[in-house]
């Protein structure tokens, strides 16, 4: 077994649980790996021919890394909430794809380059430096990742921040003053300032999580209506308080699910995305006028529709964060070597989906059967308990149906094994509390209906 994932980590990981020590293993790989992309684009822009990187962009771009630098020296922590943003990851992908692929730079790419240049003023405004600079205003919005954006005409605009204090000159316009407060945010009475809603850490002593409505990278190359999902969204005042009174109640609700929902939300979770109501949704109120995803290249981040209820805020979070922590184990130790054809029935898919599709989903469902059990022993109101016990049968009914084709792959390594053998465990230990009556039936029935309507669509599944 490899040496990168500890046995005591890789079983914890399988039972959909984790330690903070074992979840600080994907995190500190998944820093690492970030760090060493960005140093792959400057040497990628280095490398590039000058159709794509002329030396004028060549030597802004070592501008802008110097000032990284720089600012690193005075504040590290300041600078790596930059470059650790789950939206930096995004966008450094595309770039390097661009840098080594492209001939000439086209409009994308030289957006790309230039939001170095905003990354590196945004760390060094978190770092409490001086600094100028020319940034550039595309889509109605000039951008400082992490911190917020502002309203302004496409064309460039320059700032400059010192003693606290940043002053905006946007073309169309007159000048707006924004200021940083005691807690790193910036705050301005100028409606034009657009800053990221942090809601409060989910344990003490941890960081605040940003709702981040305005970085130009966050749903950009996701091919999102593929997924069911709908498209990014600002959200408005009222909307910015909904987020926040239904966050409120997040944290009680992990905590029925298992200490390890409070860990691993605490650790992994490092922004909030909002989109839109999925499409084809009705009434914004609905419970089922919900979707949510996250991104391999964005670790950290989960998209989501606002939540009808807190309760479904919380399940979401259980569901994206194993997405999180499957993509993290998986880029740090192989766990099969099955192709990528879309082949296999899922009960939560109407398409066939490639084995990792089969692996991803039935790890995030056996994570929400576990959650919505502990959620139905622990919850007072005989209709929370309900609601959760028909959650409960139906993720667990789910995985139950998928679960012998992952455990019958030849093409598991020795990590996938043991994964694949601890989620096997832990489906049969949610046994021990079956659900009311009735229950497994309606989730048999579910799951029955969905195969039938899968087979139809697209015939009998291949193995």
């Amino acid at each position: 077994m490899s040496s990168a994932v500890p046995d005591r980590a890789l079983r914890e990981l399988g039972r959909t649980e984790g330690t903070a020590d074992t979840l600080g293993l994907l995190v500190r790989d998944q820093d690492t790996r970030r760090l060493v992309l960005l140093r792959a684009l400057l040497d990628a822009a280095a490398a590039a021919p000058v159709t794509v990187c002329p030396p004028p962009l060549l030597d802004r771009l070592h501008t802008d890394w110097a000032l990284l630098e720089a600012a690193e020296r005075t504040d590290r922590a300041a600078v790596r909430a930059v470059l650790f943003h789950p939206l930096t990851g995004p966008w450094a992908e595309g770039l390097l794809a661009g840098l080594t692929t492209r001939t000439v730079a086209g409009p994308g790419l030289l957006a790309a380059m230039a939001h170095l240049t905003a990354l590196a003023a945004a760390a060094a405004i978190r770092a409490g430096m001086p600094v100028t600079a020319r940034l550039t205003a595309r889509g109605g919005q000039l951008s400082l990742p992490t911190l917020g954006a502002v309203r302004a005409q496409d064309g460039p605009a320059d700032i400059a921040f010192e003693e606290g204090e940043m002053t905006v000159h946007p073309a169309d316009g007159p000048a707006l003053t924004v200021r940083a407060q005691p807690d790193g945010t910036l705050t301005s009475a100028d409606p034009r300032w657009l800053p990221v809603l942090m809601l409060h850490p989910v344990l003490p002593g941890t960081g605040p999580v940003p709702l981040d409505d305005v970085d130009p990278y966050r749903t950009r190359g996701t091919g999102l209506e593929r997924h069911g999902l709908s498209a990014a969204t600002h959200v408005d005042d009222q909307e910015r308080k909904a987020w926040i009174a239904s966050w409120a109640g997040v944290e009680p609700l992990l905590r029925l699910g298992g200490e390890h929902r409070l860990t691993e939300a605490a650790v992994l979770l490092r922004c909030l995305v909002p989109l839109g109501p999925p499409p084809g949704s009705g009434p914004t109120g609905e419970a089922a006028a919900h979707c949510s995803g996250t991104r391999r290249e964005a670790f950290g981040a989960v998209l989501s529709s606002k939540p009808a209820t807190p309760a479904y805020f919380a399940s979401t979070l259980v569901h994206e964060l194993q997405h999180t922590k499957l993509a993290a184990l998986g880029a740090l130790v192989p766990l099969h070597h099955e192709d990528a054809a879309p082949r296999h029935f899922a009960p939560w898919r109407a398409d066939p989906r490639p084995f990792d599709g089969l692996f991803q989903g039935a790890y995030s469902h056996l994570a929400l059967a576990d959650y919505w059990q502990r959620f139905a022993l622990g919850a007072r109101r005989v209709t929370h308990r309900d609601l959760a016990w028909a959650e409960h049968a139906r993720c667990r009914q789910q995985v139950g149906a998928v679960l012998p084709v992952l455990a019958g792959s030849a093409r598991l390594t020795t990590e996938g094994r043991v994964l694949v053998n601890e989620m096997i465990t832990l489906y049969h230990r949610l046994e021990d509390s079956p659900p009311p009556t009735g229950h497994l039936a309606r989730a048999d029935a579910y799951v029955n209906t969905t195969r039938v309507i899968w087979q139809q669509r697209n015939g009998s599944p291949r193995t």
